[in-house]
């Protein structure tokens, strides 16, 4: 997986800490409080929409009040104590961060997520030292599926595009690595279980937890 690569750059949310099963409840909450029912569809619609687009389009969807720049504030607000305190990294994320500094191999990550709270994070988590660049969507013209903020992590990084292995646990972020013409790792992913078979499906490798990177 790793030959020929020459950078690694992680998704952030279901792919390198766990942290999808949050979100659910926090639409359910924001809803309720506005009168409102979180949609079945809703989670699938936005799959990788930036934190700006996302907050743009709920805006619309629901009729709100609030301005774009509003809606990210209370989401913010709604999630910076539990990506402080309850958000851990998936199996084997940290030994592989481990792994890549000791190889030298430089780290990125490309986000749909907010700088608030990847910032959050990766201070509770102590990743700062293992990441180089840290890119958001909300930084280039277009979400995922568009390959916008994995070409501009592997540009900020200095690496061609077709020397890095994304990882993602999303088909939308996948089709952005894929977009970006870099590998593509799947990563196994509650959030997404039925979403496994196209998962496989899109990228270059399937992961259930990173330990499996090393046997």
């Amino acid at each position: 997986m790793l030959e020929q690569i020459q950078s690694v750059i992680f998704d952030l949310d279901g792919t390198l800490v766990d942290s999808m099963w949050l979100w659910h409840d926090i639409d359910v909450e924001f809803l309720e409080q506005r009168g409102l029912t979180l949609p079945d569809t809703y989670q699938q619609e936005i799959e990788g929409m930036s934190f700006t687009e996302t907050a743009a389009y709920t805006k619309k969807l629901f009729h709100l009040s609030e301005s774009v720049e509003e809606l990210k504030e209370i989401w913010n607000r709604m999630a910076i104590e539990k990506y402080t305190y309850e958000v851990h990294f998936k199996p084997g994320a940290k030994r592989f961060l481990q792994h890549c500094r000791k190889q030298q191999i430089p780290v990125g990550i490309a986000t749909s997520n907010s700088k608030e709270l990847v910032g959050a994070v990766a201070k509770s988590l102590h990743f700062e030292d293992y990441i180089q660049e840290i890119v958001t969507a909300c930084e280039v013209e277009r979400g995922k599926p568009a390959p916008d903020v994995y070409l501009e992590a592997a540009s900020r990084l200095g690496v061609d595009p077709c020397r890095c292995l994304v990882f993602e646990d999303v088909p939308m972020g996948i089709l952005a690595g894929k977009n970006a013409g870099m590998r593509v790792c799947a990563v196994e992913d509650e959030f997404s279980i039925g979403q496994q078979e196209e998962k496989r499906r899109l990228a270059d490798y399937y992961i259930t937890d990173y330990h499996e990177i090393f046997a």
